[in-house]
């Protein structure tokens, strides 16, 4: 899910990835002292402050502090986007099902799960004595009311996905949660883990547009941890809830703090503002590996997650007729023009240096660490600037005023492209001028500018009041959404950032989300891979490692070798401990 968009869901989690996270930059400042880029919340917010990492006597609380580039976009997980807010509800709500860090589930909220013959029906035993933060019974009544919720609010940009082939979600008198499907799916475990539990006695009383306009600033859960205190791009802090049903935290309180900037992230953990940062820039790391108190983790995400050069190639025809503003260049909806940049887009230049080498050339908007989901027989566009410059040529694209820049076959709208990107990004911006350098040579011009990430999802989608966007999007453990956001019904909702439109890979979806043979699905989704590479919806230039730092003066039990980076996911933060 989006994203972070590069939504974490860890996103997976829109994740919604991105390239706010591990990041080149062209900037080597992180040894330099950038302490006053910190967002200011770090010394006026006395919550943020009145935990000392080091603290461990018994009668002052012990803080975990966790920095952080970003911000919530919003606490109520029907219309999250941003991937820290996806961080927040998977330690403060539960679900189903959990994700382990060897890719496994496990379930959480129900003790055992019965299957009926046909597939169809699913009954989950909910365990006894659940609490909700505010005392109240969780009870399998409030898991049907939230799926149920989930599934009728057609302002939740994401979570109804999960929901498409619930039938009937109904509680019956022995708690239990009866999940009938309209046809049997492969992947239920993979449907569950973000359809996050609420209580029904503060949600339901809301009704109509006021469901996806709640702030849910008291996020009740029934997690390991709770709200404590919130203050948007500022502080976020969680106290932990000791008797949690499954594991209470070894902690009593973690707070998310906000930067400015990444170079700000490394400057306060060398210097113990923080304990822990959740992205860095990759110019930091030789010299952090050099600091005898501070640990690297580097190695793929926890969150399979893309980096994405986003096309708005939204036919008139498909423009949504509520919110579609459709100003797409009008040549993006031309192959021609996408093979083109395609071949002038030298990736493993970008990957050399944005990632410092920390990252592979991408291929498809399903990303490698999806293992054998990933259609690894596709062979890339070469980069060919000369055929490139051909393509455009035999198209008839031509520079017919001699300045540098195509126009329109019929001599109009020259061909520069307005590139967006998210404004926390460390990675982006080095990475457009490279592309706006390498596009200009086959005769492309483009107009550069960041948006803060909510502008920039107002600019995407539904309205797709752009031309390129430089994202990304953190997947779930299947490839099943990230395979939704290509479907014609999603231009108007909000997944589709590209309004992709093409109705054999529409059917091919179907097919895969309802096929139980396991060789069979992963054949039509390579199949559905091959269709959206030879229409060049995307150019996806790498699949980056994830890069995280903590202190080693200050904490341990991180896990840290699970072959998986996330060390802000419940699996680290349940079980770390001061350094005594």
């Amino acid at each position: 899910m989006k994203k972070n968009r590069l939504f974490s869901l860890w996103l997976f989690f829109l994740i919604v990835g991105l390239l706010v996270g591990c990041g080149g930059g062209e900037t080597d400042s992180a040894d330099t002292d950038s302490s006053d880029s910190a967002d200011s919340s770090s010394e006026s917010s006395e919550a943020a402050d009145s935990g000392d990492a080091e603290a461990t006597t018994s009668d002052e609380p012990v803080v975990l502090r966790i920095g952080w580039a970003g911000s919530p976009d919003t606490l109520n997980p029907g219309t999250a986007v941003l991937s820290e807010a996806y961080t927040l509800f998977e330690l403060v709500y539960d679900s189903m099902y959990q994700l382990e860090l060897d890719g496994t589930y496990s379930l959480e909220l129900a003790d055992s799960v019965d299957v009926s013959d046909d597939g169809l029906v699913y009954t989950y035993h909910i365990r006894d004595g659940i609490t909700f933060h505010d005392g109240e019974p969780l009870t399998a009544a409030d898991v049907a009311f939230s799926y149920n919720l989930y599934a009728t609010q057609e302002d939740f940009p994401f979570l109804p996905v999960y929901t498409e082939f619930f039938d009937t979600v109904e509680a019956d008198d022995s708690n239990n949660v009866v999940i009938t499907l309209t046809d049997a799916i492969p992947n239920i475990e993979s449907q569950l883990i973000f359809l996050y539990v609420v209580p029904e006695h503060i949600w339901g009383g809301l009704e109509g547009a006021a469901v996806a306009e709640f702030e849910n600033e008291a996020m009740i859960g029934s997690g390991p941890f709770k709200m404590a205190e919130y203050a948007q791009n500022e502080f976020v802090r969680l106290e932990s809830v000791k008797d949690h049903y499954l594991q209470g935290p070894m902690i009593d309180e973690v707070v998310f703090q906000t930067f400015e900037n990444q170079d700000a992230l490394v400057q306060a953990l060398r210097t113990g503002q923080v304990d822990m940062i959740t992205e860095m820039p990759n110019t930091a790391v030789a010299s952090l590996r050099n600091d005898e108190n501070i640990e690297l983790v580097i190695g793929p995400p926890l969150a399979p997650s893309v980096t994405d050069i986003i096309f708005n190639q939204t036919a008139p025809e498909n423009c949504p007729p509520d919110d579609g503003l459709c100003t797409g260049h009008p040549a993006l909806q031309d192959r021609n023009v996408r093979l083109a940049l395609a071949h002038a887009t030298d990736k493993q230049q970008i990957i050399d240096v944005v990632l410092l080498g920390l990252g592979a050339p991408g291929l498809t908007l399903i990303p490698d660490s999806l293992g054998v989901f990933y259609n690894d027989s596709l062979n890339d566009y070469e980069y060919d600037v000369a055929l490139a410059n051909q393509i455009l040529d035999d198209a008839g694209y031509m520079d017919s005023d001699g300045d540098g820049v195509r126009e329109m076959p019929d001599g109009s709208n020259p061909l520069t492209l307005r590139m967006n990107w998210p404004s926390d990004s460390t990675n982006a911006p080095r990475m457009a001028e490279l592309l706006a350098g390498m596009w200009s040579e086959i005769g492309i011009g483009t107009e550069l500018q960041a948006l803060d990430p909510d502008a920039l999802t107002s600019v995407c989608c539904p309205t797709f009041d752009f031309d390129v966007i430089l994202w990304g999007w953190g997947s779930d453990p299947d490839p099943n959404f990230l395979l939704s956001v290509m479907l014609t019904d999603e231009i108007p909702t909000g997944n589709s950032e590209t309004g992709y439109s093409n109705p054999t890979y529409d059917e091919l979806y179907l097919q895969q989300a309802v096929e139980l043979d396991q060789q069979a699905r992963i054949d039509t989704i390579w199949e559905m891979q091959r269709l959206v590479f030879e229409d060049v919806v995307y150019i996806i230039p790498f699949y980056a490692q994830s890069v995280q730092a903590f202190r080693t003066d200050r904490f341990t039990g991180w896990q840290t070798d699970a072959g998986k980076v996330a060390l802000e996911d419940p699996s680290s933060l349940l079980v770390v401990e001061p350094v005594r």
